[in-house]
């Protein structure tokens, strides 16, 4: 009767042992299902809390969108050889006359006039001809600009102009290129993707990469891939612009029972929730509740609509996206969910998971008693 006493008491004091310990606060890496959903708007929380199907995943899938304005696409490659500010020039002008030529000495009917640059007011000199407004002309106009001067100076004078570019016709490349400098823009770096060619192309992964272009107080930008990828981005380069190559700074954070917890880039123009996951190192074969993976999110207002089917939603709205990879088709919806810029992903733990730690403690604290029971017995 003693014994039965004796175990009965044993069990009423694990039984309150365990209330005791599984009313503590235990670790665990967050709050669980239940919790969360009590943060639901249906239970007078601030988050609207959605399962992800394929309705869903159609209304969410939306992305920044680049690309560059009408202004951008619209300007045309400059002609190869139009003359601007700070190229330079090489004359070379023949005389039809074998005596007393014009510019040269006497018996040289050949005068070179070499390296004029063309100053910041687009002009050059040219002696007997004067002062000429070489900026904006073709190579061809300037020629014939310079031969009609001197024609009434000299017989029939024949002109040849080569030009080289210069400082005033530049493009400044920076960041994540291979060779940053200013380049001239010449016949063969016309447009963008020559340009970014003559510059050594990117240093970085081109599934990253971000062209930005600015022209003046504009700035337009498209994905690398996108560039080599349609044509109509290749735009035409303008004296001033600015390329900048730069690495897509854009994040999600990972929380929770995953194989690492942290806040991770992208690695691709998208990335799917299963991508996501599969970055941090997948879920926590040990922890991890595969019924519990949500992608908290504050969503537009009017994407939010569209995902709740209605109409009267004013504001960023606070959404918790569900997924449930046990369901025959979560894996599919995990796979075509899009994870945005700045998403949390968090990964609850398995219900079981806090009842190991609970009888883990519950053990290790009745081990420790008996130990202690034992000490005291022997003393």
């Amino acid at each position: 009767m003693r014994l039965n006493r004796s175990r009965g008491a044993t069990a009423l004091a694990l039984v309150a042992l365990l209330g005791g310990v599984g009313g503590c606060g235990l670790p665990r890496s967050g709050p669980n299902k239940a919790e969360i959903y009590k943060g639901s708007v249906l239970k007078e929380g601030d988050a609207f809390i959605v399962t992800v199907n394929s309705r869903v995943t159609r209304a969410t899938a939306v992305m920044a969108a680049f690309g560059f304005s009408q202004g951008f696409q619209n300007a045309g490659v400059l002609p190869s050889d139009l003359i601007a500010p700070g190229d330079i020039l090489a004359l070379t002008i023949f005389e039809n006359v074998k005596d007393d030529p014009l510019l040269g000495n006497s018996g040289q009917r050949v005068s070179a006039l070499s390296e004029l640059q063309v100053d910041g007011q687009g002009y050059i000199f040219v002696p007997y001809a004067g002062k000429i407004k070489a900026a904006g002309q073709t190579v061809d106009g300037l020629r014939q600009i310079v031969t009609k001067k001197l024609d009434t100076q000299t017989p029939d004078p024949q002109v040849q102009i080569a030009r080289a570019a210069g400082d005033g016709s530049t493009v400044t490349m920076s960041g994540a290129v291979g060779g940053q400098g200013v380049y001239p823009i010449e016949r063969s770096t016309r447009t963008l993707s020559a340009m970014l060619a003559k510059a050594g192309g990117v240093s970085i992964e081109p599934d990253i990469a971000i062209v930005r272009v600015t022209r003046g107080s504009h700035t337009g930008k498209v994905w690398l891939r996108d560039l080599y990828a349609n044509p109509a981005l290749d735009i035409a380069l303008r004296p001033g612009d600015i390329v900048t190559v730069e690495p897509d700074n854009r994040f999600f954070v990972a929380l929770g029972a995953t194989g690492g917890q942290s806040r991770v880039p992208f690695e691709n123009q998208t990335l799917s929730a299963l991508e996501a996951i599969a970055l941090v190192g997948g879920l926590n074969s040990a922890t991890a509740d595969p019924t519990g993976v949500f992608v908290l999110r504050n969503e537009p207002a009017a994407i939010a609509n569209a995902v709740l089917g209605r109409k009267d939603l004013q504001g960023a709205q606070r959404m918790v996206y569900v997924l449930d990879l046990t369901q025959p088709t979560g894996l599919f919806e995990a796979r075509d969910f899009l994870i945005r810029d700045g998403d949390t992903i968090y990964v609850t733990e398995a219900p079981y998971v806090q009842w190991q730690k609970t009888l883990s403690v519950i053990t290790g604290t009745a081990s420790t008693a008996s130990s202690l029971s034992s000490t005291a017995s022997g003393g």
